[in-house]
């Protein structure tokens, strides 16, 4: 069994590989390997050519797990994720053929591109690990996360997710464009990749020395002990408190959220609060929960859970915004 420091190590080389090919999205790294560590799933949006796509290749070549791309289109169909039954005619009877949602690692790319229909083929496997074809579940690969992307201008042609869609990605994380001077140290990095084309950037990643490799065992070890992480009463209350004030934003007079906040989040949210505060908190090498823990990953977690008001829309308010106003008014007990 490895011990919790082994792990924190193995993790914060994983991060430190990952930044290596992906510059200047640190946050994106963390957040991803956050979403990792708790099991869930995690939604990023951004503008072209911000490395969306790069980072989550490069997350699953240092894991060394499946990895599948999904490019959502408005004419693709649920079972073009799922998979289908295809009949055999030298057996003479149906057999499964498992579509890309089979790999640990999926990146479904542009989800808002697609119709309802098939954004909800990947609400089952996102909620519950299975698939659901004629009748005969089956189950996922393990670990399995989802990683979807999203164009934040695109209007036309495209499919908003709905809430309950939106609900069930444990963070949301916008991708910027990098400063002056990551987008230097890009420039130099694809020139070198240019220079070395015959090299495989999976085996340069895909390796570390001796028995501190990034297996499965490892991810399962470093889950369980995310889970051990101490959390006090006071942050419990902090946490509900955060949630309850999106639900009733009126018992702040002297702030501008009951005119912002429209709806409030549900329990998902506190639940993936807790969740991502431990796992931030082990990533921090600590054994117990802070309030700083909680403010680093609430941005990620309630953003994307809250609906504003037409008010605040007009205003340019944007959830981001509003979460930063929750921080400063809401107190730790």
């Amino acid at each position: 069994m490895m011990t919790q420091d082994i792990q924190h190590t193995v993790l914060t080389r994983l991060i430190s590989q990952v930044n290596q090919n992906v510059i200047g999205q640190q946050h994106v790294t963390k957040s991803m390997v956050i979403a990792l560590l708790t099991g869930g799933h995690i939604l990023l949006e951004g503008l072209p050519g911000t490395a969306k796509t790069r980072a989550v290749k490069t997350l699953a070549d240092c894991l060394n797990l499946d990895f599948s791309r999904i490019q959502f289109t408005p004419d693709l169909l649920p079972s073009d994720i799922t998979g289908t039954q295809i009949y055999q005619h030298e057996e003479g009877k149906l057999e499964f053929q498992p579509g890309p949602i089979f790999s640990s690692i999926v990146l479904a790319d542009e989800i808002n591109r697609s119709p309802a229909k098939v954004q909800a083929a990947l609400l089952e496997a996102m909620a519950e690990g299975t698939i659901t074809i004629a009748g005969e579940t089956k189950s996922l690969p393990q670990p399995f996360m989802v990683l979807a992307t999203q164009n934040p201008i695109e209007q036309e042609g495209t499919y908003p997710l709905p809430e309950a869609q939106m609900d069930r990605f444990v963070m949301k994380v916008n991708v910027d464009y990098p400063s002056s001077e990551a987008e230097m140290d890009i420039i130099r990095l694809v020139r070198d990749e240019d220079r070395n084309e015959h090299k495989s950037a999976t085996k340069m990643n895909a390796t570390f020395e001796g028995n501190e490799w990034f297996s499965v065992e490892t991810l399962n070890a470093a889950r369980e002990a995310v889970k051990q992480i101490h959390v006090s009463d006071a942050i419990d209350r902090y946490l509900v408190d955060l949630v309850v004030a999106t639900r009733c934003p009126e018992a702040y007079p002297q702030s501008d959220l009951a005119d912002w906040i429209d709806v409030g989040v549900s329990p998902r949210a506190s639940i993936a609060l807790d969740r991502c505060s431990r796992a931030h908190a082990f990533l921090s090498g600590r054994d117990f929960v802070s309030p700083d823990d909680v403010r680093a990953v609430a941005s990620f977690v309630l953003s994307h859970r809250l609906s504003l008001s037409f008010d605040a829309v007009s205003e340019g308010i944007n959830p981001a915004h509003v979460v930063d106003e929750l921080l400063r008014q809401v107190p730790l007990s």
